[in-house]
């Protein structure tokens, strides 16, 4: 249990392990555990992000003659604008401004945009952390929207000799520092996410505020049994895929995040897991054969809200029939469906983890972004595993740019 407002259920089995290797397991975490907390309040470290009293590059004063836009375009690239959607999605029905992701390289996307959009009252911010990301200076250029001392565009990049750094000082945009201690996949907590949040009307404070909650009392216990379990699937290599289950349409952005997280973080020396999104009910009718009846390589994550809908099914008496379905509520049909396939879990013995949302608020969607931060990279500690680099990646990226020079 987090809170009242947030539930963790953890049913992975691990019998078959030795109890000195889950006493290795757990001296090590401690260990880990330790440096964690002094990663916190270092301010070079990357968990610094998570101190109470980490310190933004930025005057929020500054950012408030950026609030008057209503419609608003982020440009970036995986963690540079995963946590800026996954913020957006979950607090859409709230924020009462437009709100574009140029995630992709998508053309059609761009021209349709420039065609509908007057670019001079949309409000750009260009993110990117080496400053020299391909996808995301595609973009800014193939948008036409750098132009000297133009006042709707924030470029947040790190302070070094790069494309965007150059450009905001020789045009005079306004620039904001990215921290160059802190990698795209942690910094959704940093400027990188907190300002996009800021400008579209979420409280940040409240989305900061309990984000060390996960490393406290009961907390940190099913933080410590949680990541020895996940450790061990991981080290076995029986379980290859990790299935995100999603019965809270609201928190698929999240995933998204929390998939790169996972993937960059953890995929390493042949070990990792494959993250699948996968949307329920929806799915029900089209991979849950597959995730009961086929290969038994997955772990599933099972995320759900308790929602207070008011949306019923209502069949009229001038039908004729009766259903079982009369005067239910549209939420507890998903929860029933989302409970029967628990009871399939248990049944076939398949491992999974279930978290229960009971209220969408900024305190929650902080503590779950610092929960899975935390969790990953322990994890990935406990495997001997960097997981703050990328070094495949960084591969393809000097090849892509060979290609294109």
């Amino acid at each position: 249990m987090i809170n009242t407002k947030l539930y963790f259920k953890d049913s992975i089995n691990l019998k078959k392990t030795r109890n000195v290797q889950l006493k290795s397991l757990s001296k090590k975490f401690d260990k880990i555990f330790l440096e964690i907390e002094s990663d916190i309040k270092n301010t070079k470290k990357t968990l610094n992000v998570l101190d109470e009293n980490f310190n933004f590059n930025f005057n929020f004063k500054d950012l408030n003659k950026f609030k008057k836009f209503k419609t608003i375009a982020l440009i970036g690239m995986g963690g540079s604008i995963l946590g800026a959607e996954a913020i957006y999605n979950f607090f859409q029905t709230k924020i009462k401004k437009r709100i574009f992701f140029f995630n992709d390289l998508d053309e059609n996307k761009i021209t349709n945009f420039k065609k509908e959009e007057n670019l001079k009252n949309v409000l750009f911010i260009i993110i990117s952390k080496s400053g020299n990301t391909v996808e995301t200076l595609s973009n800014t250029f193939a948008l036409n929207i750098i132009k000297k001392n133009s006042k709707n565009i924030i470029i947040i990049s790190e302070k070094k000799n790069n494309l965007l750094f150059v450009l905001s000082k020789k045009l005079n945009l306004f620039y904001i520092e990215h921290k160059d201690y802190i990698g795209g996949r942690y910094s959704v907590l940093s400027e990188v996410g907190i300002i996009p949040a800021y400008i579209m009307g979420i409280d940040i404070i409240k989305l900061r505020l309990n984000i060390l909650e996960s490393l406290k009392g009961k907390n940190k216990n099913f933080l410590k049994k949680s990541s020895i379990k996940i450790a061990r699937l991981l080290n076995s290599k029986k379980k290859n895929s990790l299935i995100f289950l999603n019965y809270f349409p609201e928190l698929e952005k999240f995933l998204y995040w929390y998939q790169q997280l996972i993937a960059e973080s953890l995929g390493k020396k042949g070990k990792g897991f494959l993250p699948v999104v996968s949307n329920v009910p929806k799915d029900h009718h089209s991979l849950l054969q597959l995730y009961l009846d086929g290969p038994k390589d997955k772990l599933f994550h099972i995320f759900a809200y308790e929602s207070k809908s008011k949306e019923k099914i209502s069949i009229s008496k001038n039908f004729g029939i009766k259903s079982f379905l009369n005067k239910k509520k549209v939420s507890k049909v998903k929860i029933a469906q989302k409970s029967a396939l628990i009871k399939s879990f248990r049944t076939k013995n398949i491992p999974y983890r279930e978290f229960l949302i009971k209220d969408k608020n900024e305190d929650i969607l902080g503590r779950l972004f610092s929960y899975f931060i935390v969790e990953t990279i322990i994890v990935g500690k406990l495997l001997k595993i960097n997981p703050f680099d990328q070094p495949a990646v960084e591969q393809v990226k000097v090849y892509t740019k060979r290609l294109l020079t």
